[in-house]
């Protein structure tokens, strides 16, 4: 199947490594210019680097904290000034603190609200002028599987997210009749040093291995194995296609089955 990216122009906050460095490599795989983002100027030039020479694609790299809304109007700017339009809106983050609901402190709760809402709605705003410009385009939301079901130590996670997907679904009655398509992607139980690091925490308090503590999370999905990046990111490139031209508003679960609610 063509998904007809090619030309176009997409943004992917997050994206030198992980969930983000593999939507920045499928898109461009699939024909999409590419900008790149994240905190590390080192990594997100080698990521954009390494994306370039193995696609032949054009690939911008901005190094900046997505938790500050100026370094988000630098990115949009930054893209615009490169590409010339912008098609495809990929908003990744970081992921908020890991902590319980019961003792989670105000700083936590702070980052979590700035860097796991807050960037979602800002990166949103900035990009709709440009989108309706190129005569429509696509946003999606990568989430968390936390919003369907909780997991210990990511209350945070669960609490911040469930908000963009309220967000999502307000955003996406605003400007469906302007050709832009809004959609959640909720990752579970892929390979990442987010959920390295979510699992090492989890495997100290159960004074188990890591290796175990992996066992025990693959073991919980239907396919019985952890997930690899790639996985989720040729669902965010469909989405990103024009070929998902009737699917907008909806929160769709990566996850190797790991979540058991019907709903």
């Amino acid at each position: 199947m063509d998904l007809e990216l090619k030309g176009k122009v997409a943004i992917v906050g997050g994206g030198s490594k992980g969930l983000g460095r593999a939507c920045a490599q499928v898109l461009a795989e699939e024909g999409a210019r590419v900008a790149v983002c994240s905190r590390s100027q080192k990594d997100v030039e080698k990521a954009a680097q390494e994306i370039g020479d193995s696609t032949g694609r054009d690939t911008l790299a901005v190094a900046g904290d997505l938790d500050r809304p100026e370094t988000i109007r630098e990115l949009v700017a930054a893209t615009i000034a490169r590409f010339g339009r912008l098609d495809v809106l990929v908003n990744n983050s970081g992921g908020p603190p890991l902590a319980r609901a019961h003792n989670a402190t105000e700083e936590q709760w702070a980052t979590a609200v700035q860097r796991s809402l807050l960037f979602f709605a800002r990166m949103c705003r900035e990009a709709i002028p440009h989108l309706k410009k190129s005569g429509g385009g696509r946003i999606i939301n990568i989430l968390a599987s936390t919003v369907y079901q909780p997991i210990p130590n990511l209350a945070l996670s669960g609490a911040t997210r469930m908000g963009v997907v309220a967000f999502a679904k307000s955003l996406a009655d605003e400007v469906g009749r302007d050709g832009i398509l809004v959609n959640n992607v909720c990752p579970g139980s892929i390979l990442t040093e987010r959920m390295l690091g979510n699992v090492t925490s989890r495997a100290k308090e159960l004074g188990i291995s890591v290796e175990d503590a992996l066992a025990q999370r693959a073991a919980e999905t239907a396919v019985g194995r952890i997930g690899q990046p790639n996985e989720m990111a040729y669902l965010v490139a469909f989405l990103a296609s024009s070929r998902s031209s009737y699917i907008t508003g909806t929160t769709m679960l990566v996850d190797g089955g790991l979540v058991r609610s019907v709903l």
